[in-house]
């Protein structure tokens, strides 16, 4: 390494040498995809690319495997067709407003950033001082170990879907959506599990700890837990039988107080998790990929239930956190990297996709797509409002201490009654996203607040007019008991949203508002502690919220000024 202006210009010669390096020759092989017409099928590039000729039969059938979502988990296809590495829908380049449409990278030459710290000489008199000041590489100097440093792994290429989701966190083209047909789980997943035969399944049911209820997937907790006692009972007889192992992972365990006793917690799950169908669990895991927490116990769990050869399947419903799970297990396990696509969109993942190098030996994990669950209110919310239903930090409680004949509204999507009580008050904790305003007031001023608020101050839903598109407001009516004033005793949770956990020493009559279809159950209480401060009436916002919108209107103020001063400039000039 020498400095620029020790350099004789005979010697600065050799530099334009460096331009050299970067032209090399390229060839089919050495590009992740070939360019070929737009009728002709997409095949995995990878060693080689492969294609067939056009025909009406293989246009059909380019059609059919567009719009399918059974992903790669069948060997004999997933070795031919390129199917998306980050949703698993099968890609294709013709059609910007088809599924699985993508972009062909530009081909670099991998050197291409060796000398981008380099100014360009040739049209310089002299040096410039940047050059001056810097330092450069003599060509004689590099070799094969300079050009393994400036080589990195090539990123796979994704649709343009995911594309967006993970550098926009949002979705290119909402429309394109509703060409997909819905994931039939009972077809592609339901009769492998089912299957008396085959190799092992291990179902790594994965569920949200901030919406329980919500999110665990009770269709495939009945099936899993009727193929257990059928292939059991036939096992017994000295039959084929073979007997899926069930993983329960709870996921975003982070999202809960830190205060929270884990046994107590996982006593509370097991609880849930009988009541939602599940009759057998071979082992239950409390996770947090963001954090790290509980991995290594779970990869442990999975290499060994699932042997040399068996097949595992992540399941749950849209949102729970699947893909990022297994990107985290990928990169915790010898530092393999998975690219499925993550984001806090309902779902991402659209096709099964075969994740490799996480399980040793032939056995294979296996990515499907969330499960819809249309009693979720998040289902029915628009991509700006789902951000605010959305928790990404650790759940707050905001506690109100109540008298019958007064209520509670968590923003626009859900309202609680205080009807009838055996008490003067009673202990109400609201378990939701910060960014979701709350109200408490008397009930008798209830359709008022619908009439005015709803859609304004209390959001989402955002805007007048989403308030209809959302449904019809019903109500639900509970009764309650509980016996300490320490601590909450029942949950009232809506799928999606969150709970009011209700703190009494009686009894009381409760009724829900809330939108028709939506999910809301009575349960046992998952956090019994409370605030120690209690909110007050009328509107409250968390204090993320209200910092954020003072510092906005602080913004708007300093706008303002500064076209009140631009403007009396113009007129002091005019």
């Amino acid at each position: 390494m020498l400095a620029a202006r020790k350099l004789s210009p005979s010697k600065l010669k050799p530099l334009f040498y460096l331009s050299l390096l970067s032209e090399c020759k390229n060839d089919a092989k050495s590009s992740i995809f070939s360019i070929l017409p737009c009728s002709k099928i997409h095949f995995q590039s990878f060693p080689e690319f492969r294609s067939f000729s056009s025909q009406p039969a293989e246009s059909a059938l380019k059609q059919k495997l567009i719009l399918s979502r059974e992903g790669n988990y069948d060997e004999g296809t997933s070795q031919s067709l390129h199917v998306c590495p980050g949703c698993g829908v099968y890609m294709q380049d013709c059609n910007a407003k088809h599924p699985g449409y993508f972009v062909k990278p530009s081909e670099k030459d991998m050197n291409y950033r060796l000398h981008n710290h380099l100014e360009a000489v040739a049209h310089e008199p002299e040096f410039s001082n940047s050059v001056k000041k810097g330092l450069v590489i003599e060509p004689e100097k590099l070799n094969d170990d300079d050009l393994k440093v400036i080589k990195k792994p090539e990123k796979p290429v994704v649709c343009a879907r995911c594309h967006s989701l993970r550098h926009y966190g949002k979705v290119k083209d909402p429309t394109v959506e509703n060409l997909l047909p819905d994931f039939d789980f009972d077809h592609t997943v339901g009769r492998k599990l089912a299957s008396a035969t085959g190799a092992r399944s291990v179902v790594l049911m994965v569920v949200d700890a901030a919406d329980f209820d919500g999110s665990f997937p009770r269709k495939v907790a009945k099936l899993v837990s009727q193929t257990i006692e059928d292939n059991s009972a036939a096992w017994k007889k000295g039959k084929s039988g073979n007997v899926p192992r069930v993983v329960l992972v709870v996921t975003k365990i982070d999202l809960l107080p830190s205060s929270l006793s884990p046994t107590r917690l996982e006593h509370w799950i097991r609880q849930r998790a009988r009541e939602g169908g599940i009759n057998k669990i071979t082992s239950l895991h409390m996770v947090s990929s963001l954090r790290d927490w509980g991995l290594m116990n779970l990869i442990d769990d999975i290499i060994k239930l699932a042997g040399p050869r068996g097949n595992v399947w992540a399941v749950g419903a849209q949102n729970a956190g699947k893909s990022t799970l297994i990107n985290s297990i990928g990169n915790y396990v010898e530092g393999k990297v998975t690219h499925l696509t993550e984001a806090p969109v309902p779902g991402t993942t659209l096709g099964i996709v075969r994740v490799e190098g996480v399980l040793p030996s032939q056995a294979k994990l296996f990515d499907t797509p969330g499960l819809l669950n249309p009693h979720q209110i998040t289902t029915r919310l628009t991509r700006e409002e789902q951000k605010l239903v959305h928790v990404s930090k650790e759940l707050k409680p905001r506690t109100y201490r109540i008298k019958a004949g007064h209520s509670i509204h968590i923003a626009g999507l859900m309202r609680l009654d205080i009807e009838e009580t055996s008490l003067d008050t009673i202990y109400v904790t609201v378990w939701a996203s910060p960014y979701l305003p709350l109200h408490m007031g008397k009930v008798e001023n209830a359709d008022k607040m619908f009439q005015d608020h709803f859609g304004r101050q209390l959001q989402p839903p955002i805007g007048k007019e989403r308030v209809q598109e959302l449904g019809n407001w019903a109500r639900r009516e509970f009764r309650v008991s509980g016996n300490s004033w320490d601590s909450s005793s029942v949950d009232i949770a809506a799928a999606g949203l969150g709970w009011f956990a209700i703190g009494l020493k009686g009894d009381a009559v409760l009724g829900v508002w809330t939108y028709e279809g939506v999910d809301v159950v009575l349960r046992n209480s998952l956090i019994p502690y409370r605030s120690h401060t209690f909110e007050d009436t009328g509107f409250t916002v968390s204090k993320i919220v209200s910092h954020s919108d003072r510092a906005m209107n602080k913004s708007h103020q300093r706008n303002e000024k500064k076209a009140k001063a631009i403007e009396s400039e113009v007129v002091v000039n005019t």
